[in-house]
């Protein structure tokens, strides 16, 4: 009888295992998903200011040309007037990536009117975006999660994003 119990509590032990291992499975996904969309909405925040540093850069041109600017770190650095313009604190790491390189989408000057991150991989995000990201429901992956800035055919400024040209 004594061996029969023994083989019971064995089995016990596995049946447990299996189960510790399912729920540690489980909190491992439920984890990763809702730390995908921490960083999902890190770089909707972090694309929008790039997109308003760009805007301040672009409306704030001296002189009645308006231009883009040339590279990330002007938005750090405008020597264009007296005192110089800070449109941006620092150069921001995509969070998709962790680096701080970024794709960047050229203007029709040469300039940068935007930036995307280089992350090929899929958004879990789909829906709920603000209007300006509204684009962004078509994406297929986070290169198409494209931060531009665009101004108002009226004069007055606007900021939009837009994703890639899709299918």
């Amino acid at each position: 009888m004594h061996r029969h119990q023994q083989g019971f509590t064995y089995i016990a032990v596995l049946i447990l295992i299996a189960i510790l291992g399912m729920v540690t499975a489980s909190i491992g996904v439920v984890w990763s998903t809702a730390r995908q969309q921490e960083r999902e909405q890190e770089l909707l925040q972090i694309g929008g200011q790039f997109q308003h540093a760009i805007g301040q850069y672009y409306e704030r041109s001296p002189g009645t040309i308006k231009r883009y600017p040339i590279d990330l770190n002007v938005l750090l650095k405008d020597d264009r007037f007296m005192s110089p313009q800070h449109h941006l604190r620092k150069i921001y790491t995509d969070p998709m990536t962790r680096t701080q390189d970024w794709g960047l989408v050229r203007a029709e000057d040469g300039g940068i009117a935007g930036v995307y991150s280089l992350s090929e991989a899929l958004p879990r995000k789909r829906a709920d975006f603000y209007s300006r990201n509204e684009g962004f429901i078509r994406a297929r992956k986070y290169t198409d999660w494209r931060f531009v800035y665009r101004p108002a055919v009226s004069g007055v400024a606007a900021a939009t994003a837009s994703s890639a040209a899709l299918p």
